[in-house]
Order: C-alpha cells, then structure tokens, then sequence
C-alpha cells in the first residue's frame, strides 16, 4: 500500500504539473495512519518532498487513537516529521467507549495526552463525541473540563450520529440500543459551546474550537475553497474551482491500477450553482460566515443580491447576525439550525 501511494504521488505530480506547489499543510487521516512505521511514514515523506515544494513551517497532522500510543510509536512519528496530533478521545467513561464500540479504554484516553507532550507535541487535537444515549449532562460535563483541564489547545466536538449499514445501525434497528435523542443533542451542543467559550476557546467552525493560534490551518484552507491533492483509497482532490475527483476505494482495485501505472478516479465537475450552493453551506459554518463581496466577485450581483434577500428572513429570527452590512454570521442561537439555514438559502 506504501509503495502505491508513493508511486500515484509520483503520477499524479507529473500528470497534473504539481512539481512546482508550494505545500503549506500535510494531513495523514482516514483510516489509521498511526499504524505506519517511521520507515513507511518517511518513505511517504520523502516521495512527497521529491514531487512538491513543502513549507519550512507545514503544519503536518496525523490522525490517531489513544489504543494506538507506545512511547516509541510517538517518538518515531515526531522524529518522522509529524508536528499535530488529532486524537480521537472521544470519552472518558467506559460505558460510552463501549456504547460507541472503540478500542480504546479509559485509561488510555488519559494517558495519550502526557505521553504526547513527554516527547514534544503541543499542537494537539482531541475528538469529543456528545449526545450519545448512555452520555449524562454530568459526564459530559466531566469530559469537557477533563479536556480543558488538560490544556489541549484545539477540539473538534461532533454530535453522536447512527450510520447506516453499521454495527450500531443495526443494534438500534433491532431494539439492542437506544437510539439517539435530537432534542437532547441539542441542548448539549449549547452546553459544549458555552463552557468552552468560558474556557478561552474560539468557535471558529460549527464543530470545533481553538485557543488563539492553534486553529487547523489544514480544515481552514479547505472551508476557504484552496485546492488540495489527496493520495491513497477514497482519497479526494480539488482543483480550487470546479474540479473534484476522488481515487476508488477498494484496496485491492487501487493497488492493481497503480501498478499498472493508472490512477482509478472518478470525478465531477461542479456548475455555478452547484459551487455557490457548496460555497454557502461551508462558509455558513465558520466564525467568518458568508462575506457577501466575495459572493459578487465569484458569482456575480445578481447572484448576491438573491442570497442577500433570503438571509433577511434569518436576520429578523436571530439567526443570522449582519456585521457591517455584507458579513452574514450565525448567531449562538442560530448554529443549532445551520444546515437547515444553508439549504433554506440554496440557489
């Protein structure tokens, strides 16, 4: 799998004339990247580093779990070059690890957090999963100061959701498992957003929260529309405009078309209304909201105009904030309703 992924960067660099981008983040995710070795996570390195031109100061994530923490796995991945951990925590009570099936048990969801910073990160994000039906008021509230309490400056907070064609889909389907409560969610949602905020976070996207300075710039270049090239199965690019692709995601598929020396792709080409309606529900979810001057500068006045008469009807709810009259934000009361908002508004 190593050696394929290496050989599409090598394709698809030449393919696309990428050798001359400059590359300001690198994000190991999907999966679980954490299982690679230090000599197959440099072997991606140093292919990456032939094919483009990356920053001194990248910021460089790698997805893990805290089952996945040994003292000298986190070593490797530092000396490797990873300089962000996101750390999927998710809880610190057992009922809720095994309600949500991790691997992961309490005791290391506390100690991956000390023996990250034993051996250098600071830049560190920790998951959180809220509203799941074993979940209390108060163990979430034990989670949150847990977290806060250990100072990891970035958290991405997602409300517990029931996939279909999953094992917990299936245990709900079969009456072996509460299903979730949105009413409930919802009310916790608020509880997340305000005591982080008293906490000395920033709500910069729906979902996750920051101290100053410790924003992702990987997830904040990909709300603000910069293109991205993604290598591996099910891995997607976007070319800055229109373009989106995505790689196959069998295993077995992905290697046999790379060692045939082609990448199995499939991809779309968005029209405007597609990019303006994918541009408002993004946009919507961060701090800095829908900037209605950009809206005429890529798709025109009359397009602007049209969005601008939809939000009104949010403004007099309180659900949108205007901020010297062309920054659409959504208020602390209006982010519970964000989708709802982004397709009321669609084109």
């Amino acid at each position: 799998m190593v050696e394929s992924i290496c050989r599409e960067i090598e394709l698809k660099s030449v393919q696309q004339n990428l050798l001359e981008q400059k590359i300001e983040t690198l994000y190991f995710g999907g999966g679980t990247p954490s299982l690679l070795s230090s000599k197959e996570l440099n072997q991606i390195f140093e292919k990456l580093h032939t094919h483009f031109s990356i920053s001194s100061d990248a910021e460089i994530t790698l997805e893990t779990n805290p089952d996945d923490f040994e003292i000298n796995a986190v070593r490797e991945w530092k000396t490797a070059g990873i300089n962000r951990l996101s750390i999927g925590i998710q809880s610190f009570f057992e009922e809720e690890l095994k309600w949500m099936n991790r691997a992961h048990d309490v005791d290391q969801a506390y100690a991956c957090i000390p023996m990250a910073r034993e051996i250098g990160f600071e830049n560190i994000t920790a998951d959180l999963i809220f509203g799941s039906p074993v979940q209390t008021r108060e163990m979430l509230e034990v989670n949150l100061r847990t977290l806060t309490e250990m100072n990891i400056p970035h958290l991405s907070c997602y409300a517990m959701t029931v996939e279909p064609e999953t094992a917990l889909f299936h245990k709900v389907k079969t009456g072996q498992s509460k299903d979730v409560d949105s009413e409930r969610q919802a009310a916790f949602f608020y509880h997340v957003m305000d005591h982080l905020n008293d906490a000395g976070y920033q709500h910069y996207e729906i979902s996750n929260y920051a101290t100053i300075g410790f924003e992702s710039k990987h997830n904040s270049n990909y709300w603000k529309g910069i293109p991205y090239w993604g290598f591996g199965p099910s891995a997607h690019s976007f070319d800055g405009k229109r373009k989106r692709s995505w790689n196959v995601a069998n295993n077995i598929t992905y290697m046999s078309e790379i060692a045939k020396n082609n990448i199995s792709v499939e991809e779309e080409w968005l029209n405007e209304i597609q990019s303006l309606n994918e541009f408002i529900m993004i946009r919507l979810r961060t701090k800095d909201g829908i900037d209605l001057s950009e809206v005429k500068m890529k798709y025109g006045i009359e397009k602007m105009e049209e969005l601008q008469k939809g939000m009104q009807r949010f403004v007099s709810q309180k659900h949108l904030v205007c901020k010297e009259d062309k920054y659409y934000v959504l208020s602390r009361e209006g982010k519970i309703y964000a989708d709802g908002i982004a397709s009321a508004l669609f084109s």
